[in-house]
């Protein structure tokens, strides 16, 4: 071979080894992030997931990659958006905005592992225990059923005067049974009449406030659910309109109070656990979390709007008061 064509040829070779050495690196990994919630409201909770994952070492575009759906308020869809995750052969699923969306995720896969955040995965027959969730899918639980009837102590003693208290569901969530029973159970012991609401679109939200007029409710409690979450703006904005003292179980500028678990502190746990499963960790052997921050906010503004006097026990056990 003459001296010109083996420089030509090992020229040749030089080039292709860093098309060999691409084409043998490990493809980068997919999350399924699939969510009953919208993107435009999702910032807070999205960045508290990013959050999670850096601490465990990754960083989408870096090292992983995060394919989002989002069903935006419509459960109905979750099904196909969970069936898309599977098809296209993700590492993961974060099931997220509920345990209807891990339901759904459930459904359309036993083998890829999956981490939800929602409320009573036990309860609502997602996992077999919280310590023991057996199967491909393990979480962190927002606890529901023991939160709600707190909500209705604490807007007890906001708004004594109010004979009868309505409560907001979305019965296609699903623990709206659940969190049903719990109130009910909470008001009897209590001796507090309440009356029970659904509402599944946007406008049915508005009759719903526009029937508390109707009904004689003198206070609200709206449901610990994604799907209320996602239009925490229009649910503040009719509340100021028909004057009715409202408790949120989850943060709502402008609103009167809300009360509940850290949702961006959800997602950030959930972050970890896929992170560690993507590191080899199996989700049968990681036990549901469960919240350990909770947090009242009052807005004294709003109350003031509304003729109500906040007590001073309230004030002293808010985490935020609002003036």
């Amino acid at each position: 071979m003459k001296r010109r064509e083996f420089i030509v040829l090992l020229g040749g070779a030089a080039a292709a080894w860093p098309l060999v050495a691409r084409a043998q690196q490990p493809a980068m990994p997919v999350i399924g992030f699939v969510s009953s919630r919208s993107p435009g409201e999702s910032a807070s909770v999205v960045a508290g997931f990013r959050q999670g994952l850096k601490e465990v070492g990754y960083a989408e575009g870096r090292n992983v990659h995060i394919a989002f759906r989002w069903a935006e308020g419509r459960y109905d869809r979750l099904p196909a958006l969970a069936a898309e995750l599977v098809e296209i052969q993700v590492a993961v699923i974060l099931a997220a905005g509920g345990s209807q969306t891990g339901l759904a995720a459930k459904a359309a896969t036993s083998t890829i592992p999956i981490v939800n955040i929602g409320s009573d995965p036990d309860r609502v027959g997602l996992v077999a225990s919280l310590n023991r969730p057996g199967g491909n899918v393990t979480g962190v639980s927002l606890l529901s059923w023991p939160v709600t009837p707190k909500r209705l102590e604490l807007l007890r003693e906001l708004v004594p005067t109010a004979t009868i208290i309505g409560v907001l569901v979305n019965p296609n969530a699903a623990n709206t049974e659940i969190e049903s029973r719990e109130i009910q159970t909470a008001a009897r012991t209590v001796g507090q009449q309440i009356r029970v609401l659904s509402a599944t679109t946007e406008r049915e939200i508005d009759a719903a406030f526009a029937a508390v007029t109707q009904h004689g409710i003198g206070a609200l409690v709206i449901g610990a659910d994604a799907f209320f979450d996602s239009r925490r703006d229009l649910a503040v904005a009719l509340a100021a309109q028909y004057a009715v003292p409202t408790i949120y179980g989850f943060a709502a500028p402008g609103g009167l109070i809300s009360y509940g678990a850290s949702i961006p502190e959800g997602y950030r746990q959930a972050g970890i656990y896929v992170g560690r499963i993507l590191k080899g960790e199996k989700p049968a052997d990681l036990p549901i979390l469960q919240p350990t921050k909770f947090e009242l906010v009052i807005n004294l503004k709003t109350a003031k709007a509304l003729g109500l006097t906040v007590p001073p026990t309230l004030v002293a056990i808010a985490d935020e008061v609002i003036e």
